[in-house]
């Protein structure tokens, strides 16, 4: 059994999806593990990873289109406001979705399907940095 792990950072420019699948396929790739799971984490509480459709971008505008219905900017009921209108609809966003994913590692690579892609997706309107932890785990 072999382990790899590596980090990354991301610039995001507000709120939007911003494709990570590229920079997790170099790791594992970089990892020389054929077989096994890649484990993603993201180490914020107002962003997320999601694995969604990575042809149309119309998927991820209608899923903002509904987040903005689930977990609106500046909810007067809100108790957490000292950073902005968007930080606690940034920390629902967060949990309603996934802090951290596993794919399955197949010939040195992810397992994705053809249609699939890896988004680190900003709930913030600001710019950030946002760093994420991969590790690769197999033979």
């Amino acid at each position: 059994m072999k382990l790899h792990q590596a980090q990354f950072s991301t610039q995001t420019n507000g709120r939007n999806s911003y494709n990570i699948t590229q920079k997790i396929e170099q790791i594992i790739a970089e990892s020389g593990i054929t077989t096994g799971l890649c484990h993603v984490f993201i180490h914020h509480t107002s962003a997320s990873l999601i694995i969604t459709e990575n042809a149309d971008p119309d998927v991820r505008r209608d899923l903002e289109t509904i987040f903005k219905r689930l977990a609106p900017d500046g909810d007067p009921e809100y108790y957490h406001t000292l950073e902005g209108v968007d930080d606690m609809s940034g920390h629902v966003r967060s949990v309603l979705t996934q802090t951290e994913i596993t794919l399955p590692v197949r010939h040195n690579r992810s397992a994705l399907g053809t249609w699939q892609g890896v988004f680190l997706w900003e709930h913030r309107t600001g710019r950030f940095q946002r760093n994420i932890t991969v590790t690769v785990t197999g033979v």
